[in-house]
């Protein structure tokens, strides 16, 4: 419309025209949340990869020290350690942009507040011509093509599945569908010029994870070894009266001649039977706990190298009174769990025995028989058992379950098939190796975050419970190259509610 010629009315115009465009450019305050915390899962992340790559280096340090290994590491270990330097620089160098972007959206080091809704900061920093963002651009090419460099193997193994993408993604302004460094910076928000910053730091430490993880997997790639060897321990009881014999056992399991193994315990030699296994007898003494201590030396042909394993196995010689106290599933008494107990008066009927358990609730079920509740884990419970006027006290670690292990499938993060991945229903919480049965947690909730191939913009939903089915429209876009986190994963079981360390998964 033409505008009126009466100055006053000029003047309510254009100031009708600025307030319509400042409406236009605000952000809303949840926007710049969501930004936050898919920054903060990315630099969660990041951390994860840290501690994975470290572990994978401390393997080449031991393996270099191993004569059977050394030939290989010493191939392969200045590959990995170039693809860290390459990474390094690379992450210095993204860090330094995300200090410009700060400093033109006026961080504050004290209170370490800034703009987060400048849009002008990263538009002047990355998208003016000749700026930051065509640099960038052209760092994670170079990146890219130097990892890939370092060795014929790794071009041909991650030629088209790094998670670096660098192709323009889809704008709705049509000016910025041929710049890359528009179509991700120009008119952003200051926090979500971070968040893509921080998704290609992310991108960057995923590239050299696969690239270490590859690097080591190839120096147990020289043969497969089928042999293997376990050492194995028993005794007839861990609990005697004095005078009373115990047996003790020890061998390796799978066991052939060739092994040889040497078997002593307390210093003392104990020749094998035809089985290959060693027993050795001793007459309980006075009452108490001690241990013995057996040493197996034995050639490992897997190896080809004298191994040996040491063992301490306890023992406890009952009190006169015949008083006994054995956790029926455990050693210790777990916090949050119901920790079953048999409690004994050795010649005395239950009726003359009473028992008091320290540091826990307790109830009796039986004769007998009694479950415990531990209160306060890393504070010992003494259980007192009093048989006919007489006491006798007995000692029980008390501890906390301990954290499940997040896993999809049967995975714990890494490379993994997209078409796997796919296949899965949900995260799941798995307790390794703990002693009671039965133990579950539940997962409640996690965040999933997607970037890489398929995802041109990076990706992120909250999802309550633990299926896949929230999300089933984010995972039908994955693909060779996707890298995928799943962060703030609660679950819910003994002792209330807990959070795993975040999985990240490399598509491939």
């Amino acid at each position: 419309m033409a505008l009126p010629k009466e100055p006053r009315q000029k003047m309510i115009n254009l100031m009708y025209i600025v307030l319509t465009a400042l409406l236009a450019l605000n952000v809303s305050a949840e926007i710049l949340n969501a930004f936050k915390t898919v920054n903060n899962s990315l630099n969660a992340a990041s951390i994860t990869l840290d501690k994975k790559n470290n572990n994978i280096f401390e393997a080449f340090k031991q393996a270099l020290n191993d004569a059977s290994t050394h030939e290989r590491a010493a191939l392969w270990s200045p590959k990995a350690e170039k693809a860290q330097q390459l990474t390094d620089n690379m992450v210095n160098y993204i860090h330094s942009l995300k200090q410009r972007v700060l400093d033109a959206a006026k961080y504050d080091a004290a209170t370490k507040v800034y703009n987060e809704s400048d849009l002008e900061a990263p538009t002047r920093v990355m998208t003016d011509p000749g700026k930051a963002g065509d640099s960038l651009r052209i760092a994670l090419q170079k990146y890219k093509d130097d990892l890939l460099a370092l060795d014929p193997a790794i071009s041909k193994e991650f030629a088209s599945s790094l998670p670096i993408d660098l192709t323009i993604p889809p704008s709705n302004n049509a000016s910025n569908r041929n710049n890359w460094s528009a179509s991700y910076f120009y008119m952003t928000p200051a926090v979500a010029a971070i968040t893509i910053l921080s998704k290609f730091e992310n991108d960057v430490k995923n590239s050299e994870a696969m690239v270490v993880d590859y690097c080591y997997q190839q120096v147990g790639a020289v043969e497969q070894v089928f042999n293997s060897y376990q050492p194995l321990v028993g005794q007839s009881s861990n609990y005697a009266m004095p005078g009373q014999q115990v047996t003790i056992t020890a061998g390796i399991g799978a066991y052939n001649s060739e092994a040889k193994p040497n078997v002593t315990v307390d210093g003392v030699s104990v020749p094998l039977n035809s089985n290959g296994v060693a027993e050795y007898k001793f007459t309980a003494g006075g009452a108490g706990s001690y241990n013995k201590h057996v040493v197996i030396n034995y050639f490992n042909q897997a190896t080809g190298k004298q191994e040996q394993q040491t063992y301490d196995v306890p023992v406890t010689v009952g009190s006169p009174t015949g008083a006994s106290v054995s956790a029926d599933a455990v050693k210790v008494f777990y916090v949050g769990l119901d920790n079953p107990v048999s409690v004994s008066g050795g010649s005395v009927g239950d009726e003359k025995v009473q028992v008091n358990f320290s540091n826990a609730n307790f109830h009796k079920t039986g004769p007998g028989k009694y479950i415990v509740n531990p209160i306060k884990a890393g504070e010992n419970s003494i259980v007192t058992v009093t048989a006919d006027g007489k006491p006798s006290t007995f000692q029980f670690k008390v501890k906390d379950v301990p954290d499940p292990v997040a896993k999809v499938g049967i995975n714990k993060g890494g490379r993994m098939r997209a078409n796997d991945f796919k296949a899965q229903i949900g995260v799941r919480a798995d307790l390794e190796n703990f002693v009671f049965e039965g133990v579950k947690f539940t997962v409640t909730g996690y965040t999933i975050v997607m970037n890489g191939a398929g995802f041109p913009n990076l990706q992120f939903r909250d999802v309550k419970g633990s299926s896949f089915t929230p999300v089933e429209d984010l995972i039908d876009k994955c693909k060779p190259g996707t890298t995928i986190t799943i962060d703030n994963i609660s679950v819910n079981g003994p002792g209330g509610t807990r959070y795993l360390t975040p999985i990240v998964f490399n598509l491939y």
